[in-house]
């Protein structure tokens, strides 16, 4: 038996339906939103400056995406270490693309960098670059995976 596809970087190519790359897009956005909404909303609420509450919720993105994936690998039975080569396998490029999008449209538009948290123009920029980034995200996803790469790497361990 080759045990070749149970190794990040190493899988025979997945099928790459549209269906599976929403999924894990789906996936990855749930992570990043967790974790990007929560850097801005502490970011905001305790008065920083528009880089420290970008790095914080860019940094909060990418710690939720891969503990999400880390979860379900470890629960699949993979020990500590190989889940997180799985997770940073799989996610990285995904959650960067996601935040590279949203933070791009965040800071592009006018006024959201200074928006307050009760300002529906936080809001809407936020939401609507998590949008974009989405559909932006899913054509990457889908071409990843039928590579191989990305959340193909975490289909293995289901």
């Amino acid at each position: 038996m080759d045990h070749t596809a149970h190794e990040p970087g190493k899988h025979a190519h997945a099928t790459a339906s549209w269906g599976t790359a929403v999924k894990a897009t789906l996936h990855c956005l749930t992570g990043c939103a967790i974790g990007e909404i929560l850097g801005m909303v502490i970011g905001t609420s305790l008065g920083w400056a528009n880089v420290p509450t970008m790095v914080l919720a860019i940094g909060l993105a990418f710690l939720f995406g891969y503990s999400f994936t880390l979860f379900a690998v470890l629960r699949s039975g993979v020990g500590l270490k190989a889940a997180i080569r799985i997770a940073l396998a799989a996610d990285t490029v995904s959650i960067a693309v996601m935040e590279l999008v949203d933070n791009a449209i965040i800071a592009l538009t006018p006024g959201a960098m200074d928006a307050h948290l009760s300002d529906g123009l936080f809001w809407s920029a936020l939401l609507g670059g998590f949008a974009v980034a989405f559909l932006i995200t899913t054509p990457v996803n889908k071409w990843m995976i039928g590579r191989g790469r990305g959340h193909a790497v975490v289909h293995a361990h289901h």
